[in-house]
């Protein structure tokens, strides 16, 4: 019994399947195979819309203008309005992807970026202040490991806890900006009770999707090297693995492959109608 009320006013086909899909492991490495490539695409095309702001960042922590800047970070800030949407099309093509409903990459990118840019920019830029936060407390750790200072434990405990949080709850903010037409403030209620609903697979999409860049992230400096390989293939790894986890629950409570098929079954008897 679904804990939602639906409200279902997005355009969007399902494809439904004969064949029974495999689950688990099988069925990550039948999407990682079936879909590699659109997966590449998906990453770069997500990181045309996220590098200005990112460098604009990173150069900033650098020291690349000086001292760290006000200015500079503002600037990035709003580089980042656009990120909401791009991370909206991004879960909403993945998602597609687990309804086995085939298409273009590049034309459903920009249909649900059209739609859902205004909507989902608050939520993006909370998403880019938080992950900026982040990367400045934890370059502030490497630095004070790599000098031979001292770390603040419970500053290092209070990051990661929170940093697993906000990868618990991100995943339904963005899957409902995809599918549902709510306002943000039960968007936002809705992930968080979604995510204590389901902790168990909400905190193992949270593992699977930070483990490339836990791993990344401790090999420094030499994963740097990896750069290239960040922007062509990790990030949708990640948000494959994070979402292969909690899309289930999530379709479960608001229906959404069954209404989309509904939805489908009632444009092709109109058609049938048409044309007879």
């Amino acid at each position: 019994m679904p804990i939602f009320s639906r409200n279902f006013n997005r355009p969007g086909p399902g494809v439904p399947k004969d064949a029974p899909r495999k689950k688990g492991v099988a069925r990550f490495f039948e999407l990682l195979f079936r879909d590699f490539f659109d997966l590449v695409k998906l990453n770069l095309l997500f990181s045309i819309i996220l590098l200005p702001s990112l460098t604009l960042f990173v150069l900033n922590i650098m020291g690349v203008f000086g001292a760290f800047s006000l200015f500079v970070l503002l600037l990035s800030l709003v580089l980042a309005y656009p990120i909401g949407g791009a991370l909206t099309a991004y879960v909403y093509y993945i998602t597609k992807m687990m309804r086995d409903d085939p298409s273009y990459v590049w034309y459903e990118f920009k249909r649900k970026f059209k739609e859902n840019h205004k909507q989902a920019a608050v939520s993006g830029l909370v998403c880019m202040v938080f992950i900026y936060t982040q990367i400045f407390v934890w370059a502030t750790f490497y630095i004070a490991t790599t000098e031979g200072g001292t770390i603040d434990l419970f500053l290092l405990l209070s990051s990661v806890i929170a940093l697993f949080f906000f990868t618990m709850i991100a995943p339904y903010v963005f899957m409902q900006f995809s599918y549902l037409e709510l306002s943000s403030l039960k968007v936002f209620r809705n992930s968080v009770m979604l995510t204590f609903a389901y902790l168990p697979r909400s905190f193992m999409g949270a593992v699977q999707g930070l483990i490339i860049w836990i791993i990344f992230a401790l090999q420094m400096p030499y994963s740097i090297m990896m750069l290239p390989f960040v922007f062509l293939v990790f990030i949708s790894l990640s948000m494959l693995l994070g979402l292969s986890w909690v899309w289930k629950p999530f379709n479960e409570q608001f229906e959404i492959e069954e209404t989309l098929k509904k939805r489908l079954a009632e444009e092709n008897q109109a058609e049938k109608v048409i044309d007879d």
